[in-house]
């Protein structure tokens, strides 16, 4: 017998190990399990190389549950311990050097401490977390015909070892869970952290059994019945296979998922089926999937998904699931792709990402930026493929795509040049364009006489309808961004365009100012029917009626065919609001009520007439004006909206 204890010359380090090790508790099963699965490989490995002689024999690994005794137990046959081997790597190494630890870890703040722990052998002891005791048994493959060694701890520093009879190789990891910690003995709560953290290890994961239906041999019970009288009809249903439920193990996990393998060997529906694998509450299909595949300079393998975005608000993080090796480490991974690409579903599987103890934080280092770049170089050439493959495929999907296009652009500048290429502009009559395209389409006549090219744009179709026709009527192109992201991506791409010294290009929605004056060609002064002594009477009697706070008065002057009134908003100081409501709101310009412009049409005859009408005449015609303009807007509603209907009703 050997008795001692574990290498730690300070306090207990149990209680850091449980207070600061891992960032959930029910990580520990994910550690036991993922060290049978390491000791599993590691004999495949000795016996492919030839050290290992005797047979592999099954090494499905058994996870069992015992509720009465409250232990669960991790089973493995691979290729176990000598006591030496315990003393190693049990009691030693996962404390070496942790006197320098502790002191660390003393002077560090929690969020330092992830690095520091990071270091250190420790997730055996992960154990801990949930159990008041381990025990570990285990036997080596080198020692045949000989006892495997017992390793008990109850959590403080001291241990034990003894021998004991063990017929077969490997170890078995024995955890008697705390008081309180009794969840972990519900075989639902077993079978969901497998399920979780498990799904897709290399080697087989059995927890449990199920029952299943399977075929058995048609059995003979009555001659008459098969013999040559019998009916067609009768020797039909006896030949109708049987079934027979039985009991089989319950393996837990796909061994060789598909990521795994090589993408010439992949069917497209069988992407479309793994995909449903990992997201089995997604009922639609994903648009089109990305396989990443490369072992120089860094290991990685995953399939990246495009899912169909169900509505314009629907931004899905936390979608990518990151495996090292097969075992899953996080949900969570901003460190590793750019932000724009986090809205994508899928898997990475990199054993070259460096992470902390817990496998729970990405830590800060050189290959994790290759391998951010490198994942966006792949999604950039895979867009790129398919819009020159199959423009008409590509525009189908525009709509659903463009939010992560471009959120990329806006956040990433070598994203920003690769997507040119692919970049799509959509007008009113649903036809797509390159941005180059486009330019040539509008540079004609929406170039206005600062040499700026104009992108007219509209983000409401029927709202908008007026407006879009108007423009339309005098030879203007008009795009449709109604997309979450399009205040943002119109301002980045307002700032490109004007850094490479073409000269400036702007948007401007259809409805920040009239028709007339959203393309100015050249500088001329407009004859007006008012004089500024009129118009400063009228806008007076407006002022009287309209909502000041929201509505500013100003006139312009158009032909008088034109609407007499028209209601703009000013482009900059919206698309600052909706830029920063999208960013939660709470800034100056997204915390400011919508203002707009009242533009009265000086030349309109209606206008014009207005100071000739008798005080009543006048004010009943402007509110009339007022409700009309609004009404055109979508912003007459309550009270006003109700005191118009009823006006207009009392006419009939």
């Amino acid at each position: 017998m050997q008795s001692g204890n574990i290498g730690v010359k300070t306090e207990n380090i149990f209680p850091v190990i449980k207070k600061f090790l891992y960032s959930d508790q029910e990580i520990f099963l994910r550690e036991i399990i993922s060290n049978a699965v390491d000791a599993s490989q590691k004999l495949k490995a000795l016996a492919a190389s030839g050290e290992f002689k005797g047979e592999l024999g099954d090494l499905t690994i058994k996870v069992e549950v015992d509720k009465q005794k409250k232990t669960i137990t991790v089973r493995d046959r691979g290729i176990g311990m000598t006591a030496e081997e315990v003393d190693r790597y049990i009691n030693q190494i996962a404390f070496s050097g942790a006197e320098e630890f502790i002191a660390k870890f003393k002077t560090k703040t929690e969020a330092e401490s992830a690095n520091i722990i990071g270091h250190f052998g420790l997730g055996f002891y992960s154990a801990f977390m949930v159990a008041s005791k381990v025990a570990l048994i285990t036997k080596s493959c080198k020692e045949e015909g000989t006892n495997g060694v017992i390793w008990e701890c109850d959590g403080s520093p001291e241990y034990t070892m003894n021998e004991i009879p063990k017929g077969d190789r490997g170890t078995d990891v024995i955890l008697y869970v705390t008081e309180g910690d009794e969840e972990f003995l519900e075989e639902s709560r077993i079978r969901e952290l497998l399920n979780k953290y498990c799904k897709f290890l290399p080697v087989p994961i059995q927890f449990g059994t199920k029952k299943v239906q399977e075929p058995i041999e048609d059995v003979i019970e009555d001659a008459e019945v098969v013999g040559d009288d019998a009916t067609e009809e009768k020797k039909e249903e006896k030949k109708e296979p049987k079934t027979r439920e039985v009991e089989k193990p319950w393996i837990i996990n796909d061994v060789a998922p598909l990521w795994k393998k090589a993408p010439s060997e992949i069917k497209d529906e069988e992407y479309d089926e793994f995909y449903h694998v990992l997201y089995p509450m997604n009922f639609g299909d994903p648009l089109f999937h990305i396989h990443l595949n490369v072992d120089y300079p860094f290991d990685l393998t995953g399939i990246l998904y495009f899912p169909k975005v169900k509505n314009r608000y629907e931004f899905q993080r936390n979608k990518i699931q990151l495996y090292c090796n097969q075992v899953f480490v996080t949900d969570s991974v901003e460190g590793i792709l750019p932000e724009f690409l986090s809205l994508l579903h899928g898997v990475i599987d990199s054993p070259d990402i460096p992470l902390n103890v817990s496998r729970s934080f990405l830590q800060s280092d050189q290959s994790v930026k290759k391998i951010s770049t490198y994942i966006t170089k792949k999604v950039a050439e895979k867009l790129e493929e398919l819009f020159k493959k199959d423009r008409e495929a590509y525009e189908k999907n525009w709509d659903d795509i463009r939010v992560f296009i471009e959120y990329g652009m806006i956040s990433d500048p070598k994203f920003y040049e690769r997507a040119e290429k692919f970049f799509l502009f959509k007008d009113t009559e649903g036809k797509y364009y390159t941005i180059e395209e486009y330019k040539e389409l509008i540079k004609e006549k929406q170039t206005n006489k600062d040499k700026n090219l104009v992108y007219l744009y509209a983000t409401d179709a029927d709202d908008q309808y007026t407006n879009i026709e108007n423009a339309k009527s005098r030879g203007y192109n008009v795009l449709m961004m109604d997309g979450i992201l399009d205040s943002h991506f119109i301002s980045a791409y307002e700032q490109k365009e004007g850094e490479k010294n073409e000269g400036r290009t702007q948007f401007a929605r259809v409805d920040s100012a009239p028709t007339d004056k959203l393309i100015v060609t050249e500088e001329k002064e407009e004859e007006s029917k008012l004089d500024d002594k009129q118009k400063d009477a009228i806008k007076a009697e407006f002022e009287k009626v309209i909502d000041k706070m929201r509505f500013n008065v100003e006139f312009s002057n158009e032909n008088e065919t034109d609407a007499p009134v028209e209601i703009t908003q000013n482009e900059w100081m919206r698309r600052m609001k909706e830029m920063e409501q999208l960013n939660g709101g709470m800034s100056f310009y997204g915390s400011m009520p919508d203002s707009y412009t009242l533009m009265l049409n000086a030349n309109n005859p209606v206008i014009a007439g207005l100071m000739d009408k008798s005080e009543e005449e006048r004010t009943t015609t402007i509110q009339q004006i007022y409700d009309l303009a609004q009404l055109s807007k979508n912003l007459l509603k309550g009270k006003e909206l109700s005191e118009f209907v009823k006006r207009n009703m009392e006419k009939l």
